[in-house]
């Protein structure tokens, strides 16, 4: 990762959107974030956290795509996505401020907005209004790990590869294939007849 920067003011536009449509933002928490985030970039396949590491940052996506997975032995299990105008960070490790087992890599060179624990927890702390845009930023991942959830937990492999199209549409012709037959959990064998068979019945229609 390179070395952080502060942001420029259309830098941070992005990011005004995101947290005004769960919530409007006054010019005072606007002024705390100004002070308090940084900007970054991450090269294609450099890794923004490793496990046995603490996450402590929270990022905002400007640019890229990551990926989230852990290590099975060998095994690479592809856990989640995330794209432009996402947050990422390894929750549980950011939230407790303990090491994660989840690495975070960069599908495709990204550029980042980031801020730290302690800043964020300050704002929180000056700031309760934001404390409710905190929550429901919060609501809104947990139900995209919900249906992360979902999909794994399914045994038929073309409604999984249905259901990552319908949820993540952006993402089918975006993401390598070996990554998204892991994080659907089948072969990448399964995975390519899944596609063929996708594509014959669309031409079929």
């Amino acid at each position: 990762m390179n070395a952080r920067k502060q942001p420029a003011k259309e830098d941070l536009q992005p990011l005004w959107q995101m947290l005004n449509s769960f919530q409007p933002v006054g010019k005072g928490i606007e002024q705390h974030l100004v002070k308090s985030i940084y900007c970054c970039t991450i090269p294609k396949g450099k890794y923004l956290l490793r496990s046995g590491e603490v996450c402590h940052n929270l990022y905002f996506i400007r640019k890229g795509l990551l990926r989230g997975f852990i290590k099975e032995g060998n095994k690479e299990i592809t856990t989640w996505f995330a794209m432009e105008n996402e947050i990422v960070a390894g929750i549980r490790s950011f939230l407790l401020q303990v090491e994660t087992v989840e690495n975070i890599q960069a599908v495709e060179e990204s550029e980042l907005l980031a801020i730290n624990f302690s800043d964020l927890n300050k704002i929180y702390e000056k700031y309760p209004s934001f404390n409710i845009t905190g929550r429901r930023i919060t609501e809104f991942h947990y139900i995209l790990a919900e249906n992360r959830a979902y999909i794994t937990r399914l045994h038929d492999a073309e409604k999984k590869y249905a259901l990552f199209q319908e949820f993540y549409p952006q993402l089918a012709n975006r993401v390598q294939l070996t990554y998204v037959a892991s994080f659907l959990g089948i072969t990448n064998e399964t995975l390519s007849r899944v596609r063929a068979k996708t594509s014959a019945r669309k031409r079929a229609t």
